[in-house]
């Protein structure tokens, strides 16, 4: 089976003017064909996030009418804007919004579904999405939308802003996209409002960003983030915050905006893989947005130097938001307009720079989590999990069912690159149940095709192993694919393994579970609500590649190693040496230097290429 979410790379979509023309164009048609006699563009199956999708159409109809002229455009635009000024603004509160702090306040707000009561938690976002809406249109409105619809729309895009700042709590589901979306309305807004009500608009848009979203965020591997439902990025969310950053960035000058984006551009593209294969997060853990997210990858693409356009997107989604049948829809149409109208160009080569928890080259790369220990690992075209054994999780040896990965003090790293070769050295002191400090030494080296994975630790009691991970999933042409195998090979025994017990605490690989369905089957609350990075957290065993030590060594140490992307035989020597710990193979030769060597105890390590 493939995952239903990880599709192509965003880049691959082509981005001239003559291909988005050729998109307005399909909308129009679509559009012209849907509107119904009161000038209802809402896709006919649309039943949630709907309170802003008749004038998300309406605004992509406005930016074709820009580019082309096409004169059936205008009287659809100014039927369409009727209708939702005449029957999707609401002014009475919904029954059971929990998030009021004027009650009756009479301001204009957008449903997240029609019916009063129903789903009324999402009128928060709608009313977000709606004023963004709103913002796009004001902008093509001349020459296309009479004074008298202007200052309407003007008036209502204004009473979204108040009930979204003063009539309710901001940003209720503290979720960074939205926060950030709120912002970029009141930087829209504020330019189409007179100088006297615009300037303060704007005063609090920047306010609200210092405030409520920058002073809330969230560290993660090396990174502030703006926190997305509860966590500090999401794998669909992030990259939408993303693209409200460049959107802010774009509409207001500030700087702020820009030096957050590229933080989270940087952060993106260490934890994304060579292949844009990512999971994780605390609402959807394998659902990627697509167009949403095209602005942020390209303009922060372009701005740190690195290929973000990698990241696999769903191309259900690759222009715009559309239904099962194919349909457009207007959810989120502004990230389309947005896209067009930026003129930023893909920078599609990786980035040169040294990334603390990122080792790439080639088809091969290792991204870390905040302990240093691999969160996936590519090689070979297959994607590899942290597993889990006795309801511990990562990459490291394991002695009597207990993994020896979570430091105890400071971590330590280590770059080289020499020769075609790319390392990265990881030590970090561990405890183990005995309560003794040990020191965890994690070598990996890459040619750009195959990963070697060298871990050595002070001699274990018993038969240890090293938990080498999850094999996950695949690359299948622009999908990718669940598995349970993989092309690995190691320099002592090496097992698959998979749970003995059943259960949703019990993930195997052999299964068509994703990830995602089995963590949200362990989160605490509802599908779609709940945190699933939480719920795998409660994951007892998986699916493991289990590789034992090495039968020649140091006498103090186990050492062990694993070669991922080829299943050929692996030698690996490693003896003491004055230099060091020697580690060898037909591809390399690296040396380990004792960190009391160095004035600041830091890890050295010398790497060269074997000779021919």
């Amino acid at each position: 089976m493939h995952l239903p979410h990880q599709r192509g790379p965003l880049h691959d979509l082509p981005d001239t003017p003559e291909a988005y023309d050729a998109v307005l164009a399909d909308v129009t048609e679509q559009a012209l064909a849907r509107m119904t006699p009161e000038g209802n563009l809402e896709h006919p199956d649309c039943v949630d996030d709907i309170g802003d999708t008749s004038l998300g159409v309406t605004s992509l109809l406005a930016l074709a009418w820009q580019r082309g002229k096409d004169p059936r455009l205008p009287e659809a635009v100014r039927r369409s804007l009727a209708f939702h000024l005449g029957e999707r603004v609401y002014t009475d509160d919904n029954p059971g919004y929990p998030n009021l702090r004027v009650r009756n306040s009479g301001l204009p707000y957008a449903r997240y579904t029609l019916a009063a009561g129903a789903h009324p938690i999402g009128d928060w976002p709608s009313t977000v999405w709606a004023l963004l809406q709103a913002v796009n249109v004001l902008d093509a409105a001349d020459g296309l939308v009479d004074d008298a619809h202007r200052a309407r729309l003007l008036e209502v895009a204004h009473g979204y802003w108040r009930w979204l700042t003063k009539a309710t709590f901001f940003n209720p589901q503290k979720a960074g996209n939205q926060a950030i979306g709120c912002v970029v309305g009141g930087l829209m807004l504020a330019r189409h409002l007179p100088p006297a009500e615009g300037a303060p608009v704007r005063r609090e848009a920047l306010r609200l960003y210092e405030d409520e979203i920058r002073a809330h965020r969230i560290a993660d591997r090396g990174a502030l983030l703006p926190p997305e439902h509860g966590g500090a990025y999401d794998n669909n969310y992030g990259p939408i915050s993303l693209s409200f950053l460049a959107q802010a960035h774009l509409v207001s000058g500030e700087e702020v905006f820009a030096e957050d984006g590229d933080a989270l551009a940087r952060y993106i593209d260490a934890r994304l893989t060579n292949g844009g294969f990512d999971n994780g997060g605390p609402r959807y853990s394998e659902q990627h947005s697509a167009f949403e997210s095209v602005l942020g990858l390209r303009y922060f693409s372009a701005r740190i130097g690195s290929d973000l356009g990698r990241y696999r997107g769903d191309s259900r989604w690759a222009r715009h938001a559309v239904k099962a049948d194919g349909g457009v829809d207007g959810h989120f149409a502004w990230m389309l307009v947005w896209q067009i109208q930026d003129t930023t160009r893909w920078h599609r080569e990786p980035s040169r720079a040294l990334a603390r928890h990122q080792l790439r080259a080639g088809t091969v790369s290792v991204a870390f989590d905040d302990r240093m220990t691999p969160s996936v690992v590519e090689a070979g075209g297959t994607y590899y999990l942290a597993a889990a054994v006795n309801r511990q999780h990562g990459f490291g040896p394991v002695t009597d069912g207990f993994l020896l990965c979570r430091p105890m003090g400071e971590v330590r790293v280590r770059d080289v690159r020499a020769d075609g070769l790319a390392a990265k050295l990881v030590t970090k002191p561990v405890v183990g149940r005995d309560h003794v400090l040990r020191h965890v030494r994690s070598l990996y080296i890459t040619d750009g095709t195959s990963l070697w994975t060298t871990v050595a630790i002070e001699r274990l009691d018993g038969t240890p192993y090293l938990l080498a991970g999850l094999p996950y999933a695949e690359d299948d042409g622009d999908r990718v694919r669940r598995t349970a195998h993989a092309a690995v090979s190691c320099a002592g025994t090496l097992r698959l393994t998979h749970p003995g017990a059943e259960g949703p605490e019990h993930f195997d690989a052999r299964t068509e579970l994703t990830q995602e369905q089995a963590a949200f089957a362990l989160a605490e609350d509802p599908r779609g609500y709940g945190n699933p990075d939480e719920g795998w957290r409660h994951l007892i065993s998986s699916t493991a590649l289990e590789a034992g030590p090495l039968r020649e060594g140091p006498d103090d140490l186990h050492v062990f190693a694993v070669r991922y992307g080829s299943a050929e035989p692996c030698a690996v020597s490693v003896e003491r040496s004055l230099e060091g710990l020697t580690v060898r193979t037909d591809t390399f030769t690296a040396v380990i230097g004792d960190p009391a060597g160095d004035a600041h105890a830091e890890p050295r390590l010398t790497l060269r290429a074997a000779a021919d």
